[in-house]
């Protein structure tokens, strides 16, 4: 059953981590205009649709929300909001890093933070909870793995960056910029991380008949709902300033982004959606089921880098930078069933 649970989050992380090249088919629109159409499709319908798969018949999302706990379902909400700011730093580390080393970071500072918050978070608010026992030797070393994994990838990273040529980092990454680009990679991956906070304070939010592989999606629905607040205000906000309103305007070309902004929305949702299905086959071992979302991230950053070799983002550089990289990865896959083996 473990296997099976472990197998599922996996196959959500890699749609997760091929999200972004559906996005590369759009045409003609401005970023804010294309990450808020597919922010429709990740942040609210998809989840949406998810969280009714939680209601058992004859109730509905209504009546759940409106019997909830208010404080609990409002913290979820907000929680959402700061991993909306997340979101929107996400995108750009990887303008400056390439998809594979602006995830890895990013992700990896998500994995062991968000792991690591909810619970202390939980603790402050609900100390009845006793949330810090969930924090066990094996949950900390899965975490310290994960990130000594992330911080190979990041030195494999300073090897690129040392290594080549300027014309060689833009032809790779077009905005290259190594500092920079750590810099917010770093804020994304503590705000990233504020969404497996938001679902540990909504882990209540469900119907006790509802089935434990989505018990977790009306609280993803919450979160998500939170960060589709944030990024639209910055997205309309930047339509204003760029003056690209007109974007939503071009007929020509509204079929064919709204079937590429629909498919990396359902492929970045399929992350959650996984990782809710897969930690209903993992209520045996307390261990994993706090570790999922750590788990979930470290299998993103592996992906993200298979595409990011795929993208030759990675291309010129030495075999010593690759060994590094694939040390890195490696580790990270580790890291993904360590903590059941102690």
């Amino acid at each position: 059953m473990i296997i099976i649970g472990l197998l599922i989050i996996a196959i959500g992380a890699f749609f997760q981590s091929s999200c972004y090249v559906p996005i590369n088919k759009i045409k003609a629109w401005s970023w804010e205009s294309y990450w808020i159409v597919q922010g429709v499709f990740a942040w609210l319908i998809f989840p949406f649709l998810g969280a009714l798969l939680a209601v058992p018949e004859g109730h509905s999302l209504t009546e759940l929300f409106s019997n909830a706990d208010s404080f609990s379902l409002w913290m979820t909400i907000l929680f959402g909001v700061l991993w909306g700011v997340g979101g929107l730093t996400f995108g750009l580390s990887m303008r400056y890093l390439g998809v594979a080393l602006g995830q890895s970071i990013a992700l990896g500072t998500c994995a062991g933070l968000g792991t690591i918050m909810g619970p202390v978070l939980l603790n402050i608010f609900f100390p009845e909870l006793n949330a810090l026992s969930s924090l066990t030797f094996a949950v900390i070393l899965g975490v310290v793995v994960t990130l000594l994994g992330i911080a190979i990838i990041g030195i494999a990273g300073s090897m690129k960056s040392a290594s080549l040529s300027e014309e060689e980092k833009k032809a790779a990454v077009k905005d290259f910029n190594f500092p920079k680009g750590l810099a917010i990679a770093l804020l994304a991956g503590f705000m990233s991380g504020c969404f497996n906070v938001g679902l540990e304070f909504g882990k209540e939010i469900n119907f006790p008949e509802t089935d434990a592989m989505f018990k977790t999606l009306p609280a993803t629905f919450l979160v998500t709902l939170g960060g589709f607040l944030t990024n639209a205000i910055y997205c309309f906000y930047q339509n204003s300033k760029n003056k690209t309103w007109s974007d939503y305007k071009m007929g020509s070309v509204w079929g064919n982004n709204l079937v590429f902004c629909c498919l990396a929305g359902a492929l970045w949702y399929s992350q959650f959606f996984g990782l809710s299905l897969g930690k209903g086959f993992l209520t045996e071992s307390p261990t994993l089921m706090t570790l999922a979302f750590c788990i979930l991230q470290a299998l993103n950053v592996v992906f993200s880098n298979v595409w990011g070799i795929i993208l030759k983002e990675w291309k010129g550089c030495s075999k010593k930078t690759i060994v590094v990289l694939l040390i890195g990865l490696a580790i990270l896959i580790i890291s993904t069933f360590l903590p059941q083996l102690i």
